[in-house]
């Protein structure tokens, strides 16, 4: 799913004191913690393997559908049968199954609605008013109606006899209608345009839960904000529609010389024989030809998790061939209505589209699907199987990137199929993190830009956010962009670039896709293979980054010339303030213009908090730096760097001419300032005090909590400034 947040910029000021005060006050590094032994809860099992691949018993269940749906256009309504063959192949007998009724999350009282708060929320209806959810008209098992309980977005039906283990099979259909929402939680819904609906249908009929070796049956309820945890199996699908729609959906369409026209049909084989986009529909064709009844277009899609369709008489269809690694081809292809029409827009879909698989396919995992389909409807961005939804206004850089993070999610969960209910970092994350891979790529890197993680240092591990490996329905919806996108995704380009390095970062990931694709593995499974295979230590990254919001705080302590003569080289001390350590990178730069980088492993952090090592060198030294190419989101920027001008001395003054109560209308604050052996503290009604540091000018800082105050010459303001921002005091 495509889920935009706010522009990530480099400090965020804290303007509540209290919090800056327990800033200052957060604990110190604690090495022992950090990289304390035993992190996995257990040894490996016959399921999972301690290396980190599935154990020597590993199983997992399997769902095929046969599915038959009908679409009714003026209605809205879906009217469908679900034909399912479930396979248990656990060592359990079951004596119930469980399913996902995902539609009744809009029924008026689902859970999910009373979750939506006044302020609104992008989960939900957008406020729709209209008679939502599965209207059930029978469940049979075995060809016999069976005895079922619907509890909110899950289903229970009671077996009339026990499945048996390793390898019983139930057969269930399922009849039911619903009417689409407009909007359904940024993931399926219907679009007017000017030549017609585009209905975008997902989560449209009854599926599996999920039973594994991790929770046995997965049941968590559909909210909204969480995705999917879905079995595999082979879908087919008979879609009947007003015979002037133009459908596309997951898998390959089986039925085309019935649907199209002989001369769509030729156009059909040029595109997959071309590079170029290859008009299959154009816009001029759309209208002429109407033809009253229904049509039914046939797909199938094999090893899949879900299945997804599109229906619209707006459609332009355009389409190219994709080539995969192994010499075998696929198809790109787009559906958009004439208002996304244009090279600027939706013209280059197709083009993307292309360029995302190919490049995916040739550095992960070739892409497993006969078609990539991108459809232009209401949705943010959405993705299923071999099939996504993009907004219909996107176009340039913006189209580009929710396409490519769309086609992205072929790989995760489709591909790598995880639990994304509860864990939606090991889908989105990931996924956000080989976007950055495929847009530098994208045709000489049209798109790219070098971001500068250092900034993001404040902003990223702000208290304001929940752990990363907090579920999606645990956490504020304002964090979800973070928590599940841009932080995990980050995370895995810093395990790449600055802790693996690209080329044993690269075999162990693609080793985990290997291992784990078309089955369900968990975040320790994810740990244990990049671990294995890159042979290192990570626990503590595991730890920091992803378990807890451990802060990255490093610093230039001092640097000295050796006897006072920098002809005798340097020594130059670094501290470890934040509780996630990282390996260090220190430029030093000379009077000369020369530079030189020094390297120093994660381990020097094993056991010490600060850390001093020399530099053989007869040059002066002008500027000594912490992570020069900002690849670190250090909290703290302000003291990664050392300047030869930071050396001088700065004048005298008496502490006390600077004590006193000072207030800010504006904050409602007060401010007592206290000197204590010849150091200026500062301290707010009831809480600790805070020791401040004379820079210069009358001006004193705080920097773990960002605080510069500029005193005025008469010493009666202080002009208080905190994330860039800046507030009076008056003293009283």
């Amino acid at each position: 799913m495509n889920l935009k947040f706010p522009t990530i910029i480099s400090t965020v000021a804290v303007m509540l004191f209290a919090n800056s005060v327990s800033a200052q006050e957060a604990p110190k590094y604690d090495y022992v913690e950090t990289f304390k032994p035993f992190f996995y809860s257990q040894t490996g099992t016959e399921t999972r393997s301690a290396s980190g691949q599935p154990g020597h018993a590993y199983w997992q269940n399997s769902a095929n559908y046969h599915l038959n749906v009908s679409l009714n256009d003026t209605k809205n309504e879906i009217t469908g049968t679900a034909e399912i063959t479930y396979t248990n192949n656990s060592p359990d007998k079951m004596s119930f199954l469980w399913l996902q009724l995902d539609q009744n999350l809009f029924e008026k009282d689902s859970r999910g609605n009373a979750l939506v708060p006044l302020s609104g929320s992008r989960n939900g209806a957008k406020g729709e008013t209209f008679d939502g959810g599965y209207k059930i008209k029978s469940v049979k098992y075995d060809g016999k109606d069976v005895k079922y309980t619907i509890t909110d977005t899950r289903m229970q039906i009671d077996l009339p006899q026990e499945l048996k283990a390793k390898g019983g099979v139930a057969k269930i259909k399922i009849e039911y209608t619903f009417l689409s929402p407009q909007y359904g939680s940024d993931r399926m819904g219907v679009q007017d345009t000017e030549n017609g609906k585009i209905f975008t249908m997902a989560q449209w009929y009854p599926r599996m839960c999920v039973y594994d070796d991790v929770l046995g049956w997965n049941t968590m309820p559909y909210l909204g904000a969480s995705e999917f945890y879905l079995e595999y199996g082979d879908i087919t699908a008979n879609i009947t529609v007003p015979a002037n729609h133009y459908v596309v959906a997951s898998g390959e369409l089986l039925n085309e010389k019935e649907v199209y026209s002989k001369e769509e049909n030729n156009r059909w084989s040029q595109a997959r024989n071309s590079d170029k986009t290859i008009m299959i529909r154009p816009e001029s064709e759309i209208g002429k030809n109407n033809v009253s009844g229904t049509k039914t277009w046939k797909f199938k899609i094999n090893q899949t998790r879900d299945f997804a369709w599109a229906s619209s008489p707006a459609f332009i269809v355009d389409a190219a061939k994709i080539n995969l690694p192994s010499g075998k081809k696929s198809l790109a292809i787009s559906a958009y209505p004439v208002e996304s029409a244009g090279n600027s827009a939706w013209g280059r879909s197709t083009e993307y589209t292309k360029a995302a698989i190919e490049h995916y396919s040739a550095k992960w995992y070739e892409y497993t699907y006969p078609a990539a389909t991108n459809v232009a409807g209401n949705e943010g961005g959405m993705e299923y199987p071999g099939i996504v939804f993009c907004h219909m206004n996107s176009k340039g850089e913006d189209l580009w990137g929710v396409t490519d993070h769309e086609f992205g999610h072929n790989w995760f969960p489709m591909i790598v199929g995880s639990n994304e209910r509860l864990f939606a970092w090991m889908d989105e994350g990931f996924n956000t993190f080989i976007n950055e891979l495929s847009t530098e790529a994208f045709n000489k890197g049209e798109y790219y830009s070098k971001k500068n993680i250092a900034q993001t240092g404040a902003f990223l591990m702000s208290d304001q956010f929940e752990p990363i490996m907090v579920g999606p329905d645990n956490m504020k919806e304002n964090n979800i962009g973070v928590l599940a996108y841009y932080k995990p995704g980050m995370g895995m380009g810093i395990l790449r670039e600055s802790i693996l390095g690209p080329e044993k970062f690269d075999k162990a990931f693609r080793t985990y896709i290997e291992r784990w694709a078309f089955k369900h593995p968990t975040p320790w499974d994810f740990f244990r293979t990049m671990e294995n295979v890159s042979g290192e230590e990570l626990n503590w990254f595991w730890r920091g980054w992803f378990i807890n919001k451990w802060k990255i705080d490093q610093a230039i302590k001092t640097v000295k010339y050796v006897n006072g003569d920098f002809k005798n080289g340097a020594q130059i001390t670094v501290e470890n303030l934040g509780q996630l350590p990282m390996p260090t990178t220190v430029q030093l730069k000379f009077k000369d213009g020369t530079d030189k980088i020094v390297k120093l492993p994660v381990e020097i952090w094993k056991r010490n908090t600060e850390w001093t090592f020399k530099v053989d060198s007869t040059k002066e030294i002008a500027e000594v730096k912490l992570d020069p190419k900002s690849e670190i989101p250090d909290v703290n920027p302000k003291n990664n760097t050392w300047s030869s001008a930071d050396a001088k001395m700065v004048e005298k003054i008496n502490v006390k001419d600077f004590t006193g109560t000072y207030g800010s209308k504006e904050l409602n604050l007060k401010l007592t300032f206290k000197e204590k052996d010849n150091q200026l503290f500062g301290q707010a009604a009831g809480q600790q005090e805070f020791p401040l540091e004379y820079v210069g000018n009358s001006t004193f800082t705080f920097d773990q909590a960002q605080i510069s105050m500029v005193y005025s010459k008469d010493k009666k303001t202080i002009a208080f400034t905190q994330g860039g921002r800046e507030f009076k005091f008056v003293k009283e």
